[in-house]
């Protein structure tokens, strides 16, 4: 075997028996997340959806920002393709204070969508990943997508993205 050959294997295993040392067991795992009722997770969840709703709809500002979780990494947007408009509010701070300007704006209360029954849910440890459609009576057709976040036992939005698509002629 050529000595050139046989230095780049010698060098090509101890790198890879370097590069394959075995990771202590205390380190191999992530920490034990408390295994959900999938069928209870979403009904608290729609309960949590259902009420911030109806918090906004009435334009109930006290109730409306306790389903938010206030953080600065939180997101709401808003995409109407009715008169192709997108609002995009980043951080508690921007969207409590475009909700609040809203509500004063507009402080007469909307008729409330109709409950969600039918939501689609993918749970992640405290997080869950929720998809949806509703029908608004002033918008019309909205799908919404909402990153949860379970604190204190209490699912709280995250993130928010709902696509208008307006009524149907």
């Amino acid at each position: 075997m050529n000595s050139k050959l046989l230095l780049r294997l010698c060098l090509a295993l101890a790198l890879l028996s370097i590069g394959c040392k075995e990771i202590p067991k205390e380190n191999a795992v992530a920490p034990a997340v408390p295994s959900l009722d999938a069928a209870q997770e979403k009904t608290a969840i729609l309960a949590t959806l259902n009420n911030e709703t109806k918090a906004a709809f009435t334009r109930d500002y006290e109730g409306w920002q306790t389903y938010w979780l206030q953080e600065p990494f939180v997101s709401k947007t808003y995409m109407q393709f009715p008169d192709s408009s997108l609002v995009e509010t980043l951080g508690w701070e921007e969207i409590n204070g475009f909700v609040k300007d809203y509500f004063t704006i507009h402080p007469e209360p909307e008729p409330v969508p109709v409950p969600l029954t039918d939501i689609n849910v993918r749970l992640y440890g405290s997080g869950a990943w929720v998809t949806y459609e509703q029908v608004d009576s002033l918008r019309g057709l909205k799908r919404e997508t909402r990153l949860m976040e379970k604190v204190d036992g209490q699912w709280k939005i995250a993130g928010m993205h709902t696509t208008i698509y307006g009524k149907s002629q």
